[in-house]
């Protein structure tokens, strides 16, 4: 019985003897942590790009940071994301794993959080040749034009009554307004039940992106504690309603009796790829909700942020918006409009 307890035994305590003898990974300077959390409690979270600038003035500009069992790297000089994003690009061009990401891309079948290897590759191919080519992003320039005048009009009716303008709101509602009618030729009107719907699954499912989940820093015990804190169910509520607006979607587009679009939308070349079969992926529907859950999340709120940043800029900067309206007040009075052509040659 005692030999047989050894034995049992034995393996364990070769592999602790193991475990202290393996030399740890030289890392970068960091600050240090507390047992089993590590950093993730020491972190400002009400300013936390200043918090890790701060940090990096003491520590360097590569500096490691352990958020619970996840060791993590912090790049804060231009020098070093040179190094990290060009020259090591490799090492480092794949996205994290995490919860959120992984169940709203449907298990990293979207092209935004694939990880890289032969199925990013192709998955890249497909979209840059069908869906992103520069006819067909030109194709949809009479839709962005149209937004765009809608949206000056609906800006010039609120200055006109001498009431601020909700720049956020403004650009929200064009950029999302745009990408609806670029994905699946439609337009949700403002205010109506079919925009507040689409808003809300949007705004949930860019919450459900930076959510905190402790199941992606404790892989043990951190997906008991995302269950009883209500983020799991909210997880997956989001992810099936989401999942169901794609349904209707696609559905709509199936339907023989849908009258014939004049210009084919994301979502009829998706589906047109769906039915050929010659890729080395075979697309299924899966396929087509993840670059869908694409198109919507970095169409909307990161083009929306562009704009309202550079706005920011600007007021803070009153020559350089001045330059910038003098330019543009300049080309509108050569031509009485602006156009795109006239936005990107401006320097």
């Amino acid at each position: 019985m005692e030999l047989l307890i050894f034995l049992l035994l034995l393996p364990i305590f070769l592999l602790f003897l193991l475990k202290i003898h393996i030399r740890k990974p030289r890392l970068p300077p960091g600050p240090k942590g507390l047992p089993l959390v590590g950093n993730l409690f020491q972190l400002d979270n009400s300013n936390i790009q200043k918090h890790l600038w701060q940090l990096s003035k003491q520590y360097g500009p590569l500096m490691s940071l352990r958020l619970g069992f996840k060791q993590t790297l912090i790049v804060s000089s231009a020098k070093m994301a040179k190094e990290v994003l060009k020259t090591q690009d490799l090492e480092f061009c794949s996205r994290p794993s995490l919860l959120g990401l992984q169940r709203l891309s449907y298990n990293g079948l979207d092209l935004a959080f694939a990880p890289y290897d032969a199925y990013w590759r192709e998955m890249r191919k497909i979209c840059v040749v069908y869906l992103f080519n520069s006819n067909r992003v030109q194709g949809f320039r009479p839709i962005r034009e149209d937004e765009v005048s809608r949206m000056l009009e609906n800006i010039l009716k609120v200055a006109d009554a001498s009431k601020p303008v909700n720049l956020t709101e403004a650009m929200m509602a064009l950029t999302s307004a745009a990408i609806c009618r670029v994905a699946f030729g439609k337009r949700f009107e403002e205010g109506g039940n079919e925009a507040k719907r689409f808003h809300e699954l949007l705004n949930e499912t860019q919450a459900m992106f930076v959510g905190f989940f402790f199941s992606d820093y404790f892989p043990y015990i951190g997906r008991i504690v995302d269950k009883f804190s209500g983020l799991l169910s909210r997880l997956e509520k989001n992810f099936h309603d989401f999942d169901a607006f794609y349904q209707e979607l696609i559905d709509e587009h199936l339907d023989p009796k849908r009258q014939k679009p004049q210009h084919e939308d994301i979502l009829d070349v998706l589906l047109q790829l769906w039915r050929d079969r010659s890729f080395k992926v075979q697309l299924t529907f899966e396929h087509i909700k993840a670059i869908l859950m694409n198109v919507f999340v970095a169409g909307t709120d990161t083009s929306a942020a562009a704009v309202i940043w550079a706005m920011s800029f600007l007021m803070k900067n009153p020559k350089t918006m001045k330059k910038v309206q003098d330019e543009i007040r300049s080309l509108i009075g050569k031509r009485g409009f602006v156009d795109e052509d006239d936005i990107q040659q401006l320097p």
